[in-house]
């Protein structure tokens, strides 16, 4: 921007400004302390103002529903729709100027150049320990030093390969770090996600506002990781461990293993035979070479750190002494994510790298140094106390004390154990324009920030996550609390190239006809994802059926050719089973509601509901195997089955939104039939489904046999209906169903896809079709 445009800029009145009010005390990052613009927010500023409060209301509505179709979820601990809560993201994005950027790029990596060289001391040779520059309780006292990983040592001495920092601004402007994260640095993945949706959201500003692009980061990421590999360097394997999908961002390691190119794999697909890490597949084990890991420290090895941990690799420790495998972050790196290390950062970077600590921490206090605690005591009311370690001392955090009673307790427990516990200054927030009902509004933010240890050195991604009070979560961040993200831009002094992940042209490969081997828990997963999928059709059709012919004075007994319909459903878990069921089927106001239940009721478990839910559970845990559409057509089919509970439902609205879902189905079948490769993956979801359709067809004509009207004509064409032969039987024989030749088309015609026969021919096409074993591959 030129010096002449920028006062006509901040001269102009914006409409969209005529709510917005700072926060007194905190640093804004829209405004001047004269009440004007920054310069860096004006471009953008503009253009929402143009927009108007009608259309952004309209982008605001895009971005949540851009959100719920690409199944973008954060798991709220506690909160009942668990796996399926939407990410929440404000649309108007957090923007950081160039100058001030590169001032921060410095000043970050000279902060991972130090928390690395600290890492490597305490698993080292411990000298800042014994010169008395880290106090030895500080780090033998913490659950997260982890003593089996000391003498290990990572390739490239990258202990710490990947990096964020929480940043905040005092109220002059001043940033500094509130946190460091250096286990799991989480969030790059939803950084990624919300930039795609914001740019999308605001394309001319983000266009032509020189912003920085992320894929460059990712690339550095993926390059880096490779690097690692003390084997098959050329085309190592890198999978991403995962604690599982009900971990808070199970979302955005499905989405960074795709987007990287990685198998995202849990403990469980993982396996250490002689000091050497191996994967799981149907064709045998597969070594590995580098994980990339989001499952904590202490939870990644049962064997040797802790023996009750479900989720990570027994032996994992034994193979990285051997060097046979690289972790990144490497096991123990979070010994440095507690805050009672922020104190001592400034000394240990004068000693270590000879310089002074660019970028300042929020003031610390250590209890464990008698001047630190000496401090702390003197001046409770104002500090925050916290626990020092993890999971030592209850609670989280030990604000102003309410009375003198609790004040007198705090200071007795500070003066029993005082390692360990830490006091923090008070850190208030700078605020940042977000959008809401009423327009713009100044909230609370910080932001976190990520780094990659390359070979020359650590790279910054240009960009973050920018976390912000929502309007229901006060002046917490959190995301477990009701926090909302933004999209951060970076600008740059000068147009931003576009940049792809994709290999540079020209760079030699090696052509495939079938994809990595398949982990044996994801055959499992898609196994079931099949059967889930027919198991929904085929309850949808027959639900269907029963509902179109249930007139207004039906019952299970006054019409005998809807009780074999009935019982099927009863044996599926469908419909109320045994004596109360019989009574219900004999009333005709219960016996619709019964239906009706048998839908929609989220509790009763064999429920279309249910299945609907279960199939979205499934989808999830093949998140990163499947496309985006074959998560939208499923979320779609969630969302016609969530009725509200206190809307009554009319058994003609049952029947059309029975339609739709079996319309939504078809799509999928076609997804999956149509789209995805014939690898085993595939063959294992259409094995699932041909055994569940076996199963259900045979339940079905069971209970249309056993009937006194078996071979009556309606009895028949309901279970043409339900199979979905109707039209081809009369189109071969133009007369009322027979018994013999019904059962003969959905029994042993091999050219009907809905028969049983072609189900058996299937599946034997595909058991022969399933990896053989093979003399180079371990059995797993």
């Amino acid at each position: 921007m030129s010096e002449t445009t920028a006062p006509a800029h901040a001269e102009r009145h914006f409409d969209l400004l005529a709510n917005y009010s700072p926060a007194a005390g905190a640093f804004d990052e829209l405004l001047t302390a004269d009440g004007e613009p920054r310069e860096h927010y004006l471009p953008l500023l503009s253009h929402l103002d143009s927009l108007g409060h009608d259309e952004l209301k309209r982008r605001a509505d895009t971005c949540r529903r851009l959100l719920h179709e690409g199944g973008i979820t954060y798991n709220v601990y506690g909160d009942a729709r668990g796996m399926e809560r939407p990410w929440q993201l404000d649309p108007v994005p957090f923007v950081i100027a160039a100058a001030e950027w590169r001032t921060l790029e410095t000043a970050l990596v000279q902060r991972a150049t130090l928390l690395n060289r600290v890492l490597a001391d305490c698993y080292g040779s411990q000298e800042l320990i014994r010169s008395g520059r880290l106090p030895p309780a500080l780090v033998f006292a913490q659950p997260d030093f982890l003593r089996p990983c000391h003498g290990i040592k990572p390739p490239r001495d990258s202990f710490l390969h990947f990096y964020a920092a929480d940043l905040t601004r005092s109220a002059d402007g001043q940033w500094w770090v509130v946190s460091d994260r250096t286990a799991i640095p989480t969030g790059a993945g939803y950084a990624l996600a919300n930039r795609l949706i914001t740019s999308r959201l605001l394309p001319e500003p983000f266009r032509d506002g020189h912003v920085q692009r992320l894929a460059g980061f990712f690339r550095e990421v993926r390059n880096s990781l490779a690097h690692l590999a003390a084997r098959h360097t050329d085309n190592p394997r890198v999978v991403l461990l995962t604690p599982g999908p009900y971990n808070e961002t199970y979302f955005e390691q499905a989405y960074l293993a795709r987007y990287l190119g990685y198998m995202l794999v849990e403990g469980q697909d993982l396996t250490v035979r002689d000091d050497r890490v191996y994967l799981k597949t149907l064709s045998g084990l597969e070594p590995v070479d580098v994980i990339l890991r989001r499952v904590d420290d202490d939870f990644c090895d049962p064997l040797e750190l802790r023996n009750d941990s479900m989720l990570g690799v027994p032996g994992l420790v034994e193979a990285l002494r051997a060097g046979n495998v690289a972790v990144a972050n490497t096991l123990g790196s979070g010994l440095l994510q507690r805050p009672a290390f922020l104190g001592f950062l400034p000394g240990l970077c004068r000693h270590l790298l000879g310089e002074e600590l660019k970028l300042p921490s929020v003031a610390t206090w250590w209890c464990g140094q008698e001047t630190a605690r000496k401090y702390v005591l003197e001046h409770l009311d104002e500090l925050f106390v916290k626990p020092a370690f993890r999971s030592r001392v209850k609670g989280s955090r030990v604000e102003r004390s309410r009375s003198a009673a609790e004040r007198d307790s705090l200071a007795r427990a500070i003066r029993f154990q005082p390692h360990q516990y830490v006091a923090q200054e008070r850190a208030d927030l700078s605020v940042a324009p977000a959008w809401g009902e009423h327009g713009l509004s100044a909230r609370p933010v910080t932001v976190r920030v990520y780094l990659v240890a390359t070979e020359k050195g650590y790279q910054l991604m240009p960009g973050g996550l920018t976390r912000v009070a929502s309007e229901t979560s006060g002046n917490s961040v959190s995301m477990q609390r009701g926090g909302a993200s933004k999209d951060t831009w970076v600008l740059s002094d000068a147009p931003v190239a576009a940049t792809s992940l994709l290999s540079t042209r020209g760079q030699p490969i090696e052509l495939r006809r079938v994809g990595n081997n398949l982990p044996s828990r994801m055959a499992d997963n898609f196994y079931w994802l099949g059967r889930y999928a027919e198991r929904a059709d085929f309850t949808t059709r027959t639900l269907r059926a029963a509902l179109l012919r249930f007139g207004p004075e039906a019952t299970g007994s006054s019409l005998p050719f809807l009780e074999p319909l009935l019982r099927t459903l009863e044996t599926q878990g469908q419909l109320t089973p045994g004596e109360a069921g019989r009574e219900i089927r004999a009333n005709h106001e219960a016996l619709e509601a019964d239906l009706l239940a048998a839908i929609f009721d989220p509790k009763r478990p064999g429920s279309l509901r249910r299945i609907a839910e279960n199939l979205q559970r499934l989808a999830m845990l093949v998140r990163d195997r499947t496309s985006n559409e074959v998560w939208r057509v499923l979320s779609s089919l969630d969302d016609m089955l969530a009725r509200p509970a206190t809307r009554p439902m009319l058994t003609g609205d049952a029947i059309g939104i029975l339609h739709q879902a079996m319309i939504t189905l078809a799509a999928f079948s076609g997804l999956a039939r149509e789209n995805m490769t014939r690898a085993h993956g595939w063959r294992f979801l259409d094995m699932g489904r041909r055994i569940e359709r076996g199963v259900y067809l045979c339940t079905l004509l069971e209970n249309a046999l056993a009937s006194p009207e078996a071979d009556n004509p309606s009895v028949l064409e309901s279970v043409l209906d339900v199979c979905d032969c109707a039209i081809t039987y009369r189109a071969r024989y133009n007369l009322l169903p027979n018994i013999a030749a019904v059962y003969d088309l959905v029994l042993l015609d091999d050219t009907n896809p809905r028969s049983l026969l072609f189900q058996l021919n299937q599946l034997v096409k595909h058991v022969d079709r399933l990896p053989q074993e093979r003399e180079s591959a371990l059995p797993s």
